[in-house]
């Protein structure tokens, strides 16, 4: 809950306490927390980490209208009541990577690394591929520059992009990776979709957070 008593999200604390780290996870569009609990079962599984999943306003029950300013200021909300500490991950899944990204950038001291699962370097160029005829890059309002973002950030990145991927195309997602320079790892999954690449078993996960912890933030 926030200051105000205002339920913001849901959290599973790790049963090895003291935790290891805390993880921050921001859905994509559709989405809502619950519908996130399978991240904690399978990151827990690994590590010893207390996960966070953050509402959107407008998502589930919590109230406000979603767009890019308020998605920004509810990730942002829920980041600053965890306590720093220990190490703090993001996992940003689709429409949620370029929030993931954006809190990677605002507070590039805080964050120890990042995940971004079928990610885009800018919203507006997933747009126009979904509308080629359309001026997309003058039209989108909420345009989630991911890759701005992260030129502020220096930590290690994983991400993860599917090769039948038809909601966000692996091309955006290799965009952002090849465009970030800090310490970044890159999972492929050809025969993958949208759908699949957010539901990867033990193996990838451990993984993922062995990279993230043999690179720390420079």
């Amino acid at each position: 809950m926030n200051p105000s008593g205002q339920a913001i999200g849901m959290k599973r604390l790790s049963t090895r306490q003291p935790a290891a780290g805390r993880v921050l996870i921001v859905y994509g569009n559709g989405s809502c927390a619950t519908a996130c609990a399978h991240y904690a079962d399978v990151i827990q599984g690994i590590a010893a980490f207390d996960v966070f999943i953050v509402e959107y306003p407008g998502y589930a029950d919590r109230p406000g209208s979603p767009n890019q300013k308020s998605l920004f200021h509810a990730a942002n909300e829920a980041f600053q009541l965890l306590a720093t500490s220990k190490p703090v991950y993001l996992v940003g899944e689709s429409l949620g990577t370029g929030v993931a990204a954006y809190l990677a950038g605002a507070h590039p001291d805080q964050v120890a690394g990042v995940v971004l699962l079928a990610p885009y370097n800018r919203l507006a160029d997933a747009a126009q591929y979904h509308y080629p005829i359309l001026p997309a890059h003058l039209l989108l309002v909420d345009r989630f520059p991911s890759e701005d973002y992260l030129r502020h950030y220096h930590g290690p990145v994983a991400v993860l992009v599917a090769g039948e991927d038809q909601v966000v195309p692996e091309k955006f997602g290799r965009r952002l990776y090849d465009g970030y320079a800090g310490p970044k790892r890159l999972w492929e999954f050809p025969q993958g979709d949208h759908g699949t690449v957010m539901s990867q078993p033990p193996e990838v996960w451990k993984q993922i957070i062995t990279f993230l912890q043999a690179n720390p933030r420079l």
